[in-house]
């Protein structure tokens, strides 16, 4: 693919998310390095930054400066300003703050990049085996599991958090496909008391009647199983230029990988997951009784 051709499929994509807006970008600035042999760390010295910082932009995990992108492309060859104008352009408009940027005071930066690529995302399989996840859950459950991490917040902030989560669950309406493969553990403990825990397990069953929304428990009694590593989640993108993303989140960061090595062998394991844990009619017949009991 040409670096003319490239830009063209950027371009047809500029009126989209700022975070896919910053992946393509990355994702061409990679290409662009790679064909001509450039290390990251060269590339970084010519931006006066470190190896690090490349990585960081070629996966769309922060914000690019004009001058950055200008210099980096001299560096890869592209001094036409017919190809050059159309990226410098899309970086401008990758910078533009998305809607969750009113709550950047309650987001670390790492957390603010998953929240980017899951408005992104056309789908997000997931393995939990804490909790339910975040797309799936009520209100209640929801403060219950802030609370948790969040012990000295005030109510006000609180409630902001709460509000950031369920706002993220509208993108269940607008086409986000999620199948979520859930430990048993994460339903049997209680968390918010009894009954925000029925009302969880009830929504949770609410929630496996939607076409686009699959759930799988995984019970107790098969053993071990292919996840013993801990969650992750997979998010895939409309475009075809997007790589597959592996989140794993930890206590005070979270790790990105969008090799294909990576996310294939991630996908073989939740494919794994599937196949052990109850099929969907069946976990719907898990979480009655588990409501009734």
């Amino acid at each position: 693919m040409s670096a003319q051709s490239a830009e063209g499929q950027l371009l047809r994509h500029s009126p989209g998310s700022p975070t896919v807006l910053r992946i393509l970008l990355g994702t061409q600035l990679r290409r662009l390095r790679t064909e001509q042999g450039i290390s990251r760390e060269d590339a970084g010295y010519s931006i006066r930054a470190s190896h690090a910082k490349i990585s960081r932009l070629e996966l769309g995990q922060v914000s690019f400066k004009q001058r950055d992108v200008a210099d980096l492309l001299t560096l890869y060859g592209v001094t036409d300003p017919a190809e050059r104008e159309p990226l410098l352009a899309l970086a401008k408009q990758a910078n533009a703050p998305g809607w969750w940027h009113q709550y950047g005071d309650l987001l670390p930066s790492w957390f603010e990049v998953y929240i980017g690529l899951e408005g992104a995302a056309s789908s997000i399989r997931t393995y939990e085996n804490q909790f339910v996840p975040g797309l799936l859950q009520t209100p209640a459950y929801a403060r219950a599991v802030i609370e948790l991490a969040h012990e000295k917040a005030s109510r006000a902030e609180l409630d902001r958090r709460v509000t950031l989560r369920t706002t993220r669950q509208k993108r269940l309406e607008s086409g986000l496909t999620i199948w979520a493969v859930i430990d048993e553990a994460v339903v049997r403990r209680t968390l918010g008391g009894p009954e925000t825990m029925r009302g969880q397990i009830a929504h949770l069953l609410d929630m496996t009647a939607e076409r686009n929304i699959t759930v799988q428990i995984m019970p107790f009694d098969r053993g071990g199983h292919a996840a013993a590593g801990g969650p992750f989640s997979i998010l895939r993108f409309p475009e075809r230029e997007l790589p597959d993303v592996v989140y794993m989140e930890q206590l005070t960061s979270a790790l990105y990988l969008d090799k294909s090595a990576d996310s294939d062998q991630y996908m073989e394991v939740m494919d794994r997951l599937s196949i052990q844990a109850e099929e969907p009619k069946a976990t719907r017949r898990f979480l009655e009784r588990l409501i009734s009991g």
